[in-house]
């Protein structure tokens, strides 16, 4: 990974090399002097004389030339050429650096939380949210705090993945980009998959209300104003949108409108007009923006969740280790489910030095990343609750509960119709937004700059388009995605790596006691046992 070199002005200066001290061996990569490397070292010297919020002792100006002949110096010794100096400093507040970590945290596995306690059980869910989200948070602390624990090195400018090389070498480097880009290439898998569910069901409520066709599922479900619905009991035909049509309409130009309109089929790739040009753009400051627009979505689900359960009511009944035909114990074996869900669910440990990087105030990043991270287990619980609470059992049993809590609603209830709208507002937003996690990761690592090209941005993006497409085409089903990819990605970022950096620095300052040993390798283990209990459960 390339890295600017700050000196904690306004704007962060890079390290200046003179063309002169730039020279060619053997017509390879520009190499830069031993002069060089010692004007690089004088400049550090500045910026470790006083604390970096201090600006009485600064490089000086005359050791800076004019812009047009800035040249930025990377670890590896090699020297770039840049047209004009980068502002180091973020612009985003407190409050959209909070509400950005939340909503990029709000994605998918909001949808999947009360599926999850269902999994593990009430009580058992319930504990293990809050366990997750404190372990999650602990380890997501220690990736922050990472870049600091190194000596004598500027790390202002790193990423995750040049910590990790660190320490590791280049297979610390290369594995946690391969984690990385897994986790954040899943995350938007998963997301295409949903935003072509809800596109579809959006496009064919306003079809049938502009033509006035009645829809009635083919599911199990309650009667009412407040229907419900137990699409895993119709075994015989596919859960989303299995109707019978009676219409006094043209039943030709239905056919031709189901044609279009498939979920699989067409749909996916109709997003594509409008998802691929936003991977596209280059400033991350217009995505932060866009995307805290989308927190209205959530705002709206909790809303939704709230009214439903005043309609319906509390079904709860306490079976502790024994399963009856409407309810489920409230300790179950399967509760791993729950923490494969939970592991993505808090996932945010392979990007958050990149988010928080646009904080304006940087001192204040553990509070806020600690007010996110509350903010996000809050709405997990108080979602998966209120759902598994007021389920109506009976009639149905708990075990109706979807992996997509919404496809227990009909396709004709008007709340979820509104739900989908904000949910594919908010996704559609979020997207770019892990595209350009995406783009900083793969690119920076590979060309030393986010954006080298619109070419290969264009060419990282269809690849990403193309993987989202290419299951939802074939392999619409969220549950399996998020749970494996959480306890895979999980394993590297979230309980092994910030673990072993943390020993090892503590172990080369000569700090590491028994009990922060203890305590790490325990958490690593359990990284481990979560991974393999996906499998065997």
């Amino acid at each position: 990974g390339f890295s600017f070199l700050p000196f904690f002005f306004p704007s962060f200066r890079p390290f200046h090399v003179e063309p002169t001290n730039i020279v060619s061996v053997n017509d390879d990569m520009q190499r830069v002097t031993d002069e060089a490397s010692a004007m690089n070292k004088r400049i550090h010297y500045y910026s470790r004389l006083t604390s970096p919020a201090d600006r009485a002792l600064i490089a000086p100006d005359h050791v800076l030339p004019a812009p047009d002949e800035i040249y930025v110096y990377s670890p590896l010794g090699t020297a770039f050429k840049v047209d004009s100096c980068t502002d180091g400093y973020g612009k985003n507040s407190s409050l959209v650096t909070i509400f950005m970590i939340w909503n990029t945290m709000m994605g998918t596995s909001i949808l999947s939380i009360p599926w999850g306690i269902k999994q593990a059980g009430f009580t058992s869910g319930i504990i293990l949210i809050l366990l997750m989200g404190i372990l999650t948070l602990y380890c997501c602390y220690r990736v922050v705090k990472s870049r600091q624990m190194i000596p004598l090195t500027d790390t202002s400018n790193w990423e995750f993945p040049d910590v990790c090389k660190y320490y590791f070498g280049s297979f610390g480097q290369w594995s946690s980009l391969l984690f990385s880009m897994v986790s954040l290439v899943g995350a938007m898998v998963v997301y295409w998959v949903l935003m072509s569910n809800f596109l579809f069901n959006t496009g064919k409520f306003i079809y049938n209300f502009v033509h006035d066709i009645n829809i009635t599922d083919i599911v199990p479900g309650t009667n009412g104003s407040n229907k419900v619905i137990c699409p895993s009991a119709a075994s015989d035909h596919p859960p989303q949108n299995t109707t019978v049509m009676f219409s006094s309409g043209n039943r030709t130009g239905f056919e031709l409108f189901e044609e279009w309109w498939d979920k699989s089929k067409t749909v996916p790739f109709y997003l594509i007009a409008v998802l691929l040009p936003l991977l596209n753009l280059k400033s991350p400051s217009f995505f932060a923006k866009f995307n805290v627009l989308g927190t209205v979505s959530v705002v709206y689900l909790v809303f939704l969740v709230t009214v439903k359960a005043a309609h319906l009511g509390i079904h709860l009944e306490f079976n502790w280790f024994t399963e009856n035909e409407f309810f489920v114990p409230e300790f179950r074996i399967l509760f791993p489910q729950l923490t494969g869900v939970l592991t993505l669910a808090f996932f945010i440990h392979n990007c958050v030095i990149t988010l928080l990087q646009n904080n304006r105030n940087q001192e204040n990043n553990v509070r806020d990343l600690s007010i996110a991270y509350f903010l996000v287990g809050l709405t997990y619980l108080y979602v998966g609750v209120i759902i598994f609470a007021s389920f109506p059992s009976p009639p149905l049993s708990k075990e109706c509960i979807e992996q997509n809590f919404l496809d227990n609603f009909p396709s004709d209830d008007i709340m979820s119709f509104v739900a989908r709208i904000f949910l594919l507002f908010q996704m559609m937003t979020v997207y770019p937004l892990l595209g350009y996690l995406a783009r900083v990761q793969l690119l920076r690592q590979f060309f030393g700059n986010a954006y080298p090209s619109l070419f290969h941005v264009l060419i990282l993006n269809l690849a990403i388009v193309g993987a989202g497409v290419a299951m939802a085409r074939f392999y619409p089903n969220i549950g399996g995605i998020i749970r494996y990819s959480g306890a895979t990605c999980g394993l590297a970022f979230v309980f092994v790596y910030p673990s072993l950096i943390y020993m090892i620095s503590l172990h080369r300052a000569g700090q590491l006691t028994w009990p922060a040993l203890i305590i790490h390798i325990f958490i690593i283990l359990l990284g481990l046992a979560n991974l393999i209990a996906q499998f065997l459960l």
